[in-house]
């Protein structure tokens, strides 16, 4: 299942940050092109992309951290 969306930290609501695919980051310079679970490293992995198509890691969390995932559902 590909995830769409994760929110890292604590309180969901209140304090966490949340980042989803097609979100711009870092001065709309790159747009979050995935997030993917890593099982030999046992983290989330977040990559970006730019207009370059140039796909590079930008994130990783591990399972110290509190983590809510979303997944895309299609029907």
């Amino acid at each position: 299942m590909d995830i769409r969306k994760i929110s890292v930290g604590p309180d969901y609501k209140g304090g966490a940050m949340h980042y989803l695919v097609g979100q711009s980051v870092l001065n709309d310079t790159y747009k979050i092109h995935l997030i993917k679970f890593a099982p030999e490293a046992g983290a989330i992995r977040i990559y970006i992309i730019n207009d370059k198509q140039e796909v590079v890691l930008w994130k990783e969390f591990n399972h110290t951290i509190p983590l809510a995932i979303e997944y895309n559902i299609d029907y």
